[in-house]
């Protein structure tokens, strides 16, 4: 276990995240249930916690390994109720309480059926029966991992997909896309149904402790955004506004974190003037997402967090390009603090149990300040 006895990783983190040098750069990697799997024999830690988490199973998964290789933060969120848990309903087909339907293919389980593939109005979406974000059972991995942790660890509650992935998780991409052009007044009903879930479960997460609430919703591919950074200051900004709005009335001392895979540096700057505070996922491959040039543009801003390269490098790199990569961030993207490393995912079942060892020795080894330059 790699340990630093000068600070608490919760003090390192709420430093880094103010714009302040802590005594190193903090670290939150996250992995897949396959490295997890690696990793516990590897370790010998048989037992690890792993919620029923349709939304964000990675995010809030596998705590008891990743504190103990390094990491600084811990994800907590919300839960399958005890009442409507996921369930296999036949030939290798599962429901989660969303009433979306999966099937386990190769590494990862696809949605195959979406509840909602058929709607036209909406009073068919206020018909729809939404999943309570105060249901029993909600909360309880996240209580349990906050008693534990968070006096020591900065803790961060998880609400990704907040609006525009569970929308069309439930109604299906195409659909969702062709209906949001056309501007059908049903998507903008289901995106408010969805957003008071995501709020009802942020405001729940801070009560229980959370430094730090992620939310955040794909709106990048490789080589630009999928929607017009047009569209979504039209639909979503003020959304996001008001989401962020009630979080920080809740707590004002609350920091937002706003993940989104590919490229978004089109809307870095209106994420910030509505609140967000920590940038992530960072993906260093995607277009226009040099994590110097982010820095140098929003660094005085918002915390980032993210950008190793989980595509190239890290599964497929020797252990001296992990060792480089490690490096390249940190000289981008760390000077003066605000800086999380992190992959710009969780590791995939592509990565070794020793890159992922590696990548925590890395970390720790190349991040302590004051920085020097590091070739």
């Amino acid at each position: 276990m790699i340990t630093d006895h000068k600070w608490s990783s919760k003090k390192r983190v709420l430093t880094a995240i103010n714009l302040k040098e802590p005594d190193r750069v903090p670290v939150y990697i996250t992995v897949t249930p396959q490295v997890a799997v690696k990793l516990g024999e590897y370790l010998g830690i048989k037992d690890y916690t792993h919620p029923d988490s349709p939304l964000s199973e990675n995010r809030i998964s596998y705590t008891e390994l990743l504190t103990h290789l390094g990491n600084d933060i811990i994800g907590i969120g919300a839960q399958a109720p005890e009442s409507n848990p996921t369930v296999e309903i036949g030939n290798g087909i599962y429901m989660d309480e969303w009433k979306i339907k999966y099937r386990k293919s190769g590494y990862y389980t696809e949605m195959i059926e979406h509840p909602l593939s058929k709607v036209e109005s909406a009073s068919e979406i206020n018909d729809f029966e939404f999943p309570d974000p105060q249901a029993p059972g909600r909360f309880a991995s996240a209580e349990r991992m906050v008693q534990k942790y968070g006096r020591s660890y900065a803790v961060c509650g998880d609400v990704e997909t907040t609006i525009f992935e569970t929308s069309w998780y439930l109604v299906g991409m195409e659909k969702f896309f062709i209906d949001l052009a056309m501007k059908k007044p049903y998507i903008f009903a289901l995106m408010d149904h969805i957003m008071q879930y995501s709020i009802g479960v942020a405001k729940e997460l801070i009560k229980l402790g959370a430094d730090i609430i992620w939310l955040g919703d794909d709106f990048g591919s490789q080589k630009g955004m999928i929607i017009s950074p047009e569209l979504w200051r039209e639909v979503f900004k003020e959304r996001m506004k008001y989401i962020i709005d009630e979080l920080k009335g809740e707590n004002p001392g609350i920091k937002i974190a706003y993940h989104s895979c590919g490229s978004y540096f089109p809307i870095m700057k209106d994420l910030i003037d509505v609140g967000v505070d920590i940038l992530n996922a960072l993906q260093p491959n995607a277009k226009d997402m040099d994590i110097k040039r982010i820095k140098d543009n929003f660094g005085s801003r918002a915390c980032l967090f993210g950008g190793i390269d989980i595509q190239r490098v890290v599964p497929f790199g020797s252990l001296k390009d992990l060792e480089n990569e490690v490096k390249r961030v940190i000289n981008a993207a760390a000077e003066g603090g605000g800086y999380i490393l992190a992959g710009a995912h969780n590791l995939q079942p592509d990565t070794s149990v020793e890159k992922v060892i590696k990548l925590f020795e890395f970390a720790i080894k190349y991040g302590k300040y004051p920085l020097r330059s590091i070739v």
